[in-house]
């Protein structure tokens, strides 16, 4: 595993996020709803591990293997869902900037959590700069070690997605996969 690092915003990643879209989207256009920019690098202003976070956004989990298909032409392995439900993760085997690329059904809780976190840090300036502040405070910290800088985030995410349309399960379960076990 590389060094945890923590950047201020930088203002290429949205042209990161169109250029990855501009790829994906003629091999997903038929069965997909949309391609959303998620994580910190989709909130202007918020520092963030350099890393283009993306969801391929279905209607159903029943189309995730024509995805899984199409995508590992396109320089992506399936690795399954890495203990998220409703989340498919894919490894990057190709040269466009780097990025962690996600298939996620429309009705899904990760799905969820990632735009629920996404568009309150985008309309909440007092949030951004603290979990930004956190971020940074944590892989400094833990430059080593993932999951306590997943760990360390865990209480602030949770109090954002206070705001959001979850149930206490739904809440529960997005805590239970980003605690130490």
């Amino acid at each position: 595993m590389q060094a945890i690092v923590v950047t201020d915003y930088d203002p290429r990643w949205p042209d990161y996020f169109e250029q990855i879209r501009a790829y994906l989207w003629p091999a997903v256009a038929d069965i997909a709803a949309t391609i959303e920019h998620v994580g910190s690098t989709s909130v202007a202003g918020l520092a963030a591990k350099p890393i283009i976070d993306l969801d391929i956004v279905v209607p159903a989990a029943a189309v995730i293997p024509l995805v899984i298909e199409r995508l590992l032409p396109l320089g992506y392995l399936h690795q399954g869902d890495l203990g998220i439900a409703g989340r498919e993760a894919f490894r990057q085997q190709n040269t466009l900037p780097n990025h962690h690329l996600y298939v996620c059904p429309a009705q899904s809780v990760a799905l969820h959590n990632h735009l629920a976190v996404r568009d309150y840090l985008r309309s909440h300036p007092d949030m951004r700069q603290a979990y930004g502040e956190l971020k940074k405070r944590l892989a400094t910290t833990f430059p080593d070690d993932i999951d306590r800088y997943v760990d360390g985030k865990t209480d602030l995410i949770l109090s954002i997605l206070q705001h959001a349309d979850l149930s206490a399960e739904q809440l529960a379960s997005i805590e239970r996969a980003n605690r130490l076990s």
